[in-house]
């Protein structure tokens, strides 16, 4: 039986990282891009050690031009990931257009590539909770009124419009999956978790030292990273495609992650200090958790890693 052939765009992040391990073991012949192959850009595939067991493709911006060549080259691919684009809600707003740029344009020009081919390669799209803005309900679901509310939102709200479009008018197996917030030790330093929690190391070091937040009574929806990826996988797997939310159908505050991790490490709460000023958004989704019920009968997932086990396991990785 051959190998399956996937493309993973952004495998240097923390899902192309688990995605790229998983496939592996799934005996694919993995591809990935990345803006660049420097060893620090490419820690997470070597703490995994699968750096040399996937082939790496250095990839500035996904141009269709770029795509084309690539398809070409690499012939029956079966299924492709787009995992890349910038993260950052904060930095979507200091420079809106690279947003747009790396995960809407980059993902539409995917799209057009694809569809001109005639043997047909199953695309997933990394799409975000963030689409949904502060709506009144804050349990969102496939059929969630969409309102993004920042330059991030909005990038991910049009690639996600833009993957629904082509499945519907070009007959492509194109989908979404709508993600919640998740976590593992690969997360990059700037997300608040990873922050919680290498400050926190800090503190144990030097107990003058404190972690300065701005508002954490806000609630997310969190995850394990490496249970995600599989769902990721699962949606390219079905007789047809289909938008799904991605997520646990819990919700914590970022206090109750504060205060887990504290306690884990035997930290007082004195060493932490709230209400810093710069450090609060001034737009931000108070509340969200999933509604997993569509995941759940359609491609059989859910979570099984608690909340407070992703915590433990993300400490654990940083103090041994």
């Amino acid at each position: 039986m051959k190998r399956k052939k996937a493309i993973i765009f952004g495998i240097s992040g923390q899902d192309g990282a688990y995605l790229s391990n998983f496939l592996l073991k799934k005996n694919y012949k993995v591809f990935g891009t990345t803006r660049n192959k420097s060893k620090k850009n490419l820690f997470r595939l070597e703490k995994l050690k699968i750096l040399n067991k996937v082939k790496l493709i250095k990839c500035p911006f996904v141009s269709i031009k770029f795509v084309d060549n690539l398809l070409e080259k690499n012939k029956n691919i079966h299924e492709i990931y787009y995992l890349a684009g910038e993260s950052s809600v904060t930095k979507s707003f200091t420079s809106p257009e690279n947003s747009i740029k790396s995960n809407t344009v980059g993902l539409l020009n995917i799209l057009l590539s694809t569809k001109k081919i005639k043997k047909k390669i199953k695309v997933f799209n990394a799409s975000s909770a963030q689409i949904f803005g502060n709506n009144k309900d804050d349990f969102y679901s496939e059929f969630s009124n969409i309102a993004p509310s920042t330059p991030y939102a909005v990038s991910k709200a049009s690639g996600y419009w833009f993957t629904k479009i082509f499945r519907e008018n070009y007959n492509l197996y194109a989908c979404s999956g709508i993600l919640f917030n998740h976590e593992s030790p690969l997360r990059s330093d700037e997300f608040v978790t990873k922050k919680i929690i290498n400050v926190s190391k800090q503190i144990k070091k030097n107990n003058k030292v404190k972690l300065r937040m701005g508002n954490i009574d806000v609630y997310r929806d969190w995850g394990w990273a490496p249970e995600y990826v599989k769902a990721m996988w699962l949606m390219l797997q079905q007789k047809q495609p289909i938008d799904l939310i991605i997520g646990s159908g819990k919700k914590y505050s970022i206090r109750d992650f504060v205060n887990e991790v504290f306690k884990k490490m035997k930290i007082d709460k004195k060493n932490l200090i709230t209400g810093t000023s710069k450090l609060i958004r001034k737009i931000d989704i108070q509340s969200y958790r999933a509604n997993t019920t569509l995941c759940k009968r359609t491609i059989k997932w859910e979570t099984k890693i608690t909340f407070k086990k992703i915590i433990h396991k993300m400490v654990n990785d940083e103090l041994y």
